[in-house]
């Protein structure tokens, strides 16, 4: 008991300044006119289609988007499926394990079969669309039971993340993301590590690329992504203006 609390005292000044950044954001990204949203996420949809680890990759999982302040994904989802991927989307669920210390809420990646399986999701609360619960239990995913079709042994080629604000760590290039602060993200990746190593994988099971508009990614004069030891960095960025940051080189770009 006297180690949790020490811990979580260690944490409260992270948490205080994620919980601030994630404020001025929010005000920040009220200000996107809808109309950039949708100039900067047909930027990020063309440029994400020449770099070979989404060109290449066989399983991918792509966010489905919130209508306002953050990249819209649909042309992506319709991209993978048209070409062919096993494309994955996200389906929060109570955690099935209990225990001190574990999340009440955890999230899995479901797989869509088809256009016409995504063009009927429906939308949440917020607005995004979202995997009937009745269905899941038919669908592959990767952390599903016996009842989904070939989970046992399906990983992740690549993972599209969202987030709310991004940098660039100044030493190794590591794009730093700060998330909505639920650890969804973070509790998925680290099942998924789990499950890589369980499997006998040793090359890195994913490569994580988040998605952002050009305001989500801080300027120097705006400070630095407030981290912590669990808060997994991504391998690249790709902004509303068709940058690519971190250490995604472009020699990783299709011709």
């Amino acid at each position: 008991m006297a180690e949790a609390a020490a811990a979580e005292q260690e944490m409260a000044p992270l948490n205080v300044a994620k919980r601030h950044l994630r404020a001025a954001m929010k005000l920040k990204l009220k200000g996107v006119p809808h109309d950039s949203i949708v100039a900067q996420s047909s930027t990020v949809y063309s440029t994400l289609k020449t770099i070979s680890a989404y060109v290449n990759a066989r399983r991918v999982s792509v966010f489905l988007s919130m209508p306002t302040g953050e990249i819209q994904t649909d042309a992506i989802v319709r991209d993978a499926l048209a070409a062919g991927k096993e494309v994955f989307i996200p389906y929060l669920h109570k955690n099935p394990v209990e225990g001190p210390g574990l999340p009440a809420r955890v999230m899995d990646m479901v797989r869509l079969r088809d256009l016409a399986d995504y063009e009927s999701l429906q939308p949440d609360k917020w607005g995004i669309p979202s995997i009937d619960p009745a269905s899941v239990p038919a669908r592959q995913r990767v952390f599903g039971g016996p009842d989904a079709p070939h989970s046992d042994s399906t990983l992740l080629d690549l993972v599209l993340m969202p987030g709310v604000a991004f940098d660039a760590d100044p030493d190794s290039g590591a794009i730093r993301r700060l998330g909505h602060g639920k650890g969804f993200y973070d509790y998925f990746l680290f099942r998924h590590r789990l499950k890589a190593g369980s499997l006998g994988r040793q090359e890195p099971p994913a490569l994580l690329l988040g998605l952002a508009l050009s305001e989500q990614f801080l300027s120097p004069s705006e400070g630095a992504v407030p981290v912590g030891p669990l808060d997994q960095p991504l391998d690249g960025l790709i902004l509303g203006n068709g940058e690519i940051k971190g250490p995604l080189a472009p020699a990783n770009k299709t011709a």
